[in-house]
């Protein structure tokens, strides 16, 4: 295997101690994420979130559902990590990231779920939601590198971080793919209970292209390091996908992989939300590309 993650590095010299014990500081006051809710998880309490100190899990799988470049032959190790940071009135997961599906485990349980996923051959680790649990994914990595762990880490976020969480992600996460959601915080406000996601988004984006850059992959096409990002077109073009695809075409990199994803339905309370009672129309998809290409984006999952 020529590409070797640098969390490996960081477990020999000792970084990846010191970056657990500050995620683990972190959690004294909670601030892991924008909500800054200040719940001491070490000590039971819980915030916006409803974690603790311990992680929470749905389930765990090779995923074959994922980007081409993560998918590969073997699949995504895909974690389905329990709650989330964002209070999405239309998430088609529901029953996990707001309904608490799953349980809690230890440590010792998270890292063996990887190893298991290692051991099936799968081309990386894909934590989806990791944001709020942050701290206890990377705890658990030593004991899975003791076990041989040597593929990429995928950081499969909502895009509402905190900057100074992903600063301390640098150099354990080798591909990130956040959501970038929406181009308007009203939006934001209104679909996800969060007013400051768009700011939260581009300025934590930013920090994760300064970290691993445009998305690389080996010979075979599979991902081995770099940003993905995902864009779910909504009813009515509420997404705003303009701004969104102005941002990472001129912010970002114009050599950005993004998935320009049509698969929105209805969910949860999104019927009580007119236009997000209905499905997004062919048209309203094909104009979300068109304005990805007159950005000069062309490096879009599904169309390459």
């Amino acid at each position: 295997m020529s590409f070797q993650p640098s969390y490996i590095k960081l477990y020999e010299t000792g970084e990846l101690n010191k970056r657990i014990d500050a995620l683990n500081t972190i959690l004294e006051n909670c601030h892991l994420c924008p909500r800054d809710c200040g719940a001491n998880r070490l000590q039971g309490e819980k915030g916006v979130c409803r974690i603790g100190s311990l992680p929470i899990v749905s389930s765990f799988h090779a995923h074959f559902g994922e980007e081409r470049p993560l998918v590969g032959c073997c699949g995504s190790g895909t974690i389905f990590l329990t709650y989330c940071n964002l209070k999405c009135l239309f998430c088609q997961n529901y029953d996990i990231s707001h309904l608490g599906e799953g349980r809690e485990i230890f440590p010792e349980e998270l890292a063996a779920m990887m190893t298991t996923l290692m051991r099936q051959g799968c081309h990386n680790i894909n934590f989806v939601t990791p944001t709020h649990q942050t701290a206890q994914i990377v705890s658990a990595l030593p004991y899975v590198i003791e076990k041989g762990l040597e593929i990429p880490l995928v950081y499969n976020c909502g895009g509402y971080e905190s900057v100074e969480t992903i600063k301390l992600l640098d150099g354990i996460f080798d591909i990130y793919m956040p959501d970038f959601k929406y181009g308007s915080n009203d939006v934001a406000k209104k679909l996800s209970a969060a007013s400051d996601y768009v700011d939260r988004a581009k300025e934590s984006i930013k920090e994760m292209h300064r970290q691993v850059g445009d998305l690389k992959m080996d010979k075979r096409g599979i991902a081995e390091q770099g940003l993905l990002i995902r864009h779910l077109v909504l009813p009515d073009g509420i997404a705003g996908t303009r701004e969104v695809m102005r941002f990472i075409a001129t912010e970002i990199s114009k050599n950005t992989y993004i998935n320009i994803m049509d698969q929105y339905r209805p969910c949860y309370k999104a019927f009580e939300h007119p236009p997000m009672n209905r499905m997004i129309t062919k048209d309203e998809f094909e104009e979300a590309v068109r304005i990805a290409r007159e950005k000069g984006l062309e490096r879009l999952d599904g169309f390459i």
